[in-house]
């Protein structure tokens, strides 16, 4: 048993050992469109000693089930259609690496290749034991590498510094490395391998190319990423190697799942161009020299030029050579190494050594001795460090420069000039002091004097060699106070300014130059006189009272109100602030005084003061109320302005200037020098022009009693906007008064005022003022009479304010007259009688009528009377030719009722009075209807009736008037007289008709009393005492009486039946 164990476990390690595998390179792959691409596989586990033959297949995404055959090693017609042509075109190959490994190659992959590749073995073995394919998945994306650079063409010298810039960009999703890199081609032989400058790396590394290794250690290589898809190559110290084409690479890179990198994709930008010009390394050496012939203390300054390319960038130092003597060297650090005998001189600033330029080396000798002639030489080094490292050293010097140095001779001269020969007092005196020709060292002495010369010159001031200035014994307090000032403004300029000058500083001033040279060793100097020479000026000192003048003038002495006006007060000469002046504008008001040729009379005072030290100082009276008045003053402080706007009457009257001239010491006291005042100025404010027009259209106005009268007065035109009106309305009477009368007056502010004729005629309540418009304005009447007739007008005052807020009238103008009639109501009434002949008989009735056709107003009231005329003595005849004519001698009234409806009250008295026997009737059926009747006509009232009407109207002050008269015409009434009877003779006698018709009711009444009385008490005995019917035994009803008031009939008493049970 434990040797079949053996047997089989021998069995299964065999079997192990000999198991095919079959490996491809790890996917998925990602590969973009046109690349190269490239895939492995490896077979493991056959018999040694047999080739192994490879089958490669893919598999579509679309389609994962189908197989579409590439390429095989053992068969050449192995492809599919599809793969065919690329396969027969050795676009797609497969490379035998070893006997059991080959390389799969696309050489342009494209994005139909995406998929699932198979990597098949066949078996070698006789029998199949392991695996014999395997799969790896592919994928192809669009290639988005864009490497951009401009095409270009660069001449470049050596040294320079080249800088190159490409534009690397990708859009692709993932995640991928960029390298970018610079080469160089050289473009004589385009066979040779470009040469690597600089790379930026996958791993953001950089790598410099053979040659370029050590420029980039040494800072001569950069390459910059300026932006996110911007890089920028720089080369420092250009050299002839870099002459070529220079192109941009870059190259996008993806790692595989086996953790390897490959290029999917590289692309170049265009090439630029580049020529470098080699650098000539020779230079030439050039000293040069303003003169070469010197006075001893002048300067002396040598120049040492140095001629060669990129000079900056070269090493050179410089050697001053004197007499075969070292004077300085200056390395390439630009620090001098001064020699032995120069370092004293350097120390103490006689001696200068410096580089200028790269190219231009200064030795400056400040002053030349007489040992300093002789031979001057520059010697220039250059030291240039070859490519092993080594330093070479190249010298050159220059032609010797031959310097004399003569001795030290004065010749100065001097010259004295001052900003003016006459200055004005106050202002600064300055005086220049020009020195010429000078060698050495000055000191200046100023001094004045006389101009008559009379006394001694006084020292001002001096000036030693080293600057410094004493001012002189008796202007030292002067000076101390800054009023005298020296200066040296150049090395051979002095100048002396007296400020404030003072009438004393009027003279003849002196200055004197002496020069100065340095005698001696640099260890013991001394100083030597060598020359003097002086100058003088004279000056002038003006004072200023002698031309101080004030003046006053205006331009406008006459202005209106709310315009301005500017008084200017000029004061002569120009300001000066050591002699300021102060200024004050006076000012007296109109009709306060009275000027004239001989003065003034009146008191000015103090309207606004400039001090002199330039604030202003109001005075008490104040125009304008402070508010608009404005000063000012010129720069030159020469023109002292007043101005005032928006003039009123305030501001007329007379205006002054007065100046006051100080004098400022120069210890800052003040003293009054003069006093000038100005000529008058007499400033006229006057009331604008008016142009107020009203309107003067003449009309006539026709109107009726109580109608409505008006009359407009309307503004043409007016001043200003602001102007407001007052009106006065006149009227002028029918009658021919003498003056017109003052009916109305409108205040500017609305209020009313009536005038003596309103209240007179009383029209205050009948009167009306309007303002339509702020031009136009109505008088009204109502209920108009006709004593208003009359002419009216009205009359407008222009009202404005002035600049002080207080109003003023400007103009008045008045407008037309309108002729206004008010006339009564056209009479038109007319009266009708409604028969003209009447026959009654005796004690009948009478009925006159009256009508009314027509009226002159629908509110008309009538007074009417009714007249009669007896006949009785007249024949038919008469009658008849007088029925029309009625005279008032012979006529009777006999009834009347007035307008105001009361009976009698018309224009007649009635022969028989109005009571409760009155005879007479009257009626009013309608408005224009009146009726008379007369009962129990009588003989005595025929005769001829008549009927008379008066028309009376109510006038606007509520009374009465009677407008017209007017009478009907004549009717006739004849009355026939009857026999008399009982009837008649009881009705004519009044005892006898109260005896038989009033006194038996009494008498009656009293015995019905008394019957009912017994009767009540006889009940009370005995109550079975009644009537069959339970009625009373005796009843009586009241007996009715009827009886005519106009007494024709009789009173008729009648018992009816039934009265008595």
């Amino acid at each position: 048993m434990g040797i079949r164990t053996l047997l089989i476990a021998c069995a299964l390690l065999g079997v192990s050992v000999a198991q095919r595998v079959v490996t491809v390179q790890s996917g998925p792959l990602v590969r973009t469109e046109g690349s190269h691409v490239t895939i492995w596989c490896n077979v493991t586990g056959y018999k040694e000693g047999v080739e192994q033959d490879f089958e490669w297949s893919m598999y579509l995404t679309s389609v994962p089930d189908r197989e579409i055959r590439i390429v095989s090693t053992a068969q050449s017609n192995y492809a599919y259609a599809v793969y065919a042509q690329r396969v027969n075109s050795k676009e797609i190959w497969v490379e035998r690496l070893t006997r059991d490994s080959a390389l799969l190659h696309i050489t342009k992959v494209q994005a139909r290749d995406q998929g699932l590749f198979e990597c098949y073995t066949p078996n070698t073995d006789g029998q199949y034991l392991g695996s014999y394919s395997a799969r790896t998945n592919l994928t192809v994306i669009p290639d988005s590498l864009a490497v951009t650079a401009p095409t270009q063409t660069l001449s470049q010298v050596e040294g320079d510094t080249l800088q190159l810039s490409c534009e690397v960009s990708r859009a692709t999703e993932q995640h991928t490395h960029l390298s970018v890199g610079w080469y160089l081609r050289s473009p004589e032989d385009a066979t040779v391998s470009p040469q690597e400058i600089l790379t930026l790396s996958r791993d953001f590394v950089l790598r410099a190319g053979g040659p370029y290794k050590q420029r980039m250690t040494a800072g001569d290589l950069r390459l910059d990423k300026t932006s996110a898809t911007s890089y920028r190559l720089t080369i420092h110290r250009l050299q002839p190697a870099d002459q070529g084409l220079l192109y941009c690479q870059a190259a996008e890179w993806i790692q595989d799942p086996d953790r390897s990198w490959f290029t999917m994709t590289r692309k170049q930008a265009d090439k630029t161009q580049l020529r470098i010009q080699p650098i000539d390394r020779d230079f030439s050496i050039q000293v040069s020299t303003e003169r070469r012939s010197f006075t001893a203390g002048e300067p002396l300054e040598l120049r040492c030029t140095i001629d060669a390319q990129s000079v900056p960038e070269r090493f050179f130092s410089v050697s001053w050579v004197f007499s075969s003597s070292p004077v300085a060297v200056i390395g390439p650090s630009a620090v001098p190494v001064l020699g032995p005998d120069y370092v004293s001189r350097e120390a103490a600033g006689h001696m200068t050594v410096r580089k200028e330029s790269p190219a231009v080396h200064l030795l400056k000798l400040q002053r030349l001795r007489p040992e300093d002639a002789g031979k001057y030489i520059c010697r220039v080094t250059e030291r240039e460090k070859t490519p092993t490292g080594d330093f070479i050293d190249r010298s050159k010097r220059s032609r010797n420069v031959q310097i004399t140095v003569q001795p030290i001779k004065s010749n100065i001269t001097v010259t004295l000039s001052s900003n003016s020969s006459e200055v004005q007092e106050g202002d600064v005196v300055q005086l220049t002091c020009s020195i010429h020709s000078t060698t050495g060292p000055l000191s200046v002495a100023w001094q004045w004097s006389e101009k008559k010369g009379s006394t001694p010159p006084q020292d001002l001031a001096s000036v030693d060699r080293d600057g410094t200035v004493r001012p002189g014994p008796g202007y030292r307090e002067r000076s101390s106070y800054g009023e005298i000032r020296v200066e040296r403004v150049q090395e051979d300029i002095y100048t002396l300014s007296l400020y404030n000058a003072l009438p004393g500083d009027e003279g003849l001033y002196r200055c004197t130059a002496t020069e100065w040279v340095e005698a001696g060793t640099e260890s013991e100097l001394s100083w030597e006189k060598i020359g003097e020479k002086s100058a003088t000026k004279a000056i002038t000192v003006k004072t200023v009272e002698s031309s101080f003048v004030v003046s006053a003038s205006s331009r406008t002495p006459s202005v209106t109100f709310g315009d301005s006006f500017d008084l200017q007060c000029l004061v002569k000469p120009r300001h000066n602030p050591r002699v300021p002046a102060s200024v004050t504008w006076r000012f007296m008001p109109a009709g306060s005084g009275s000027s004239g040729e001989g003065g003034t009379a009146g008191e000015f005072r103090d309207l606004v003061t400039f001090t002199r030290e330039g604030t202003l100082q109001w005075g008490e009276q104040l125009l304008g109320l402070g508010t608009r008045t404005t000063v000012d003053r010129s720069h030159s402080n020469t023109n002292f302005r007043l101005s005032v706007t928006r003039a009123g009457r305030r501001e007329a009257g007379t205006y002054q200037c007065s100046a006051l001239l100080w004098r400022r010491n120069y210890d800052n006291t003040w003293n009054k020098v003069a006093n000038r005042t100005s000529n008058l100025l007499g400033i006229s404010v006057l009331q604008p022009v008016s142009k107020l027009r009203v309107q003067k259209t003449n009309q006539s106005l026709v109107y009726l009693e109580d109608s409505r009268v008006r009359v407009n007065c309307s503004v043409a035109s007016q001043t200003s906007t602001d102007s407001q009106h007052a009106v006065l309305w006149y009227v002028r009477r029918a009658t021919g008064a003498e003056a017109d009368e003052l009916l109305l007056r409108i205040e500017r502010s609305g209020a009313f005022e009536y005038g003596a004729y309103a209240d007179e005629e009383r029209l205050r309540r009948r009167v009306q003022a309007e303002r339509m418009s702020p031009r136009l304005y109505a008088l009204t009447l109502n209920r108009a009479e006709s004593s208003d007739s009359g002419t009216y007008y009205c009359l407008v005052e222009e009202w404005l304010t002035d600049p002080d807020g207080a109003w003023y009238r400007l103009a008045r103008d008045s407008s037309g007259f309108t002729q206004v009639l008010v006339r009564q109501p056209e009479v038109r009434l007319q009266v009708e009688e409604s028969e003209s002949n009447i026959t009654v008989s005796q004690s009948s009735s009478i009925r006159l009528g009256c009508s009314i056709p027509s009226q002159s107003s629908r509110d008309s009231r009538f007074s009417v009377s009714w007249y009669v005329e007896r006949a009785s003595t007249r024949s038919e005849e008469e009658v008849e030719e007088e029925q029309g004519d009625v005279e008032e001698g012979n006529r009777d009234c006999v009834f009347s009722i007035g307008h105001d409806a009361v009976f009698g009250n018309g224009n007649c008295s009635p022969i028989e009075e109005a009571g409760p026997n009155s005879r007479l009737q009257f009626e009013r059926t309608t408005s224009d209807l009146y009726s008379l009747t007369i009962q129990g006509a009588r003989p005595a009232d025929a005769g001829r009736y008549y009927c008379h009407v008066e028309e009376w109207l109510l006038n606007p002050r509520n009374a009465w008037y009677r407008l017209a008269t007017n009478n009907s015409d004549v009717t006739i009434v004849n009355v026939i007289q009857q026999v008399s009877t009982l009837q008649s003779v009881v009705c004519s006698n009044d005892s006898l008709f109260y005896f038989v018709f009033f006194y038996p009711f009494p008498i009656f009444g009293i015995l019905l009393i008394a019957v009912l009385l017994v009767r009540y008490k006889s009940r009370r005995h005995s109550k079975s005492q009644e009537g069959k019917n339970g009625a009373p035994l005796l009843w009586i009803k009241e007996p009715h009486l009827s009886y005519s008031p106009t007494c024709l009939d009789p009173p008729a008493l009648s018992l009816h039946p039934g009265s008595v049970d």
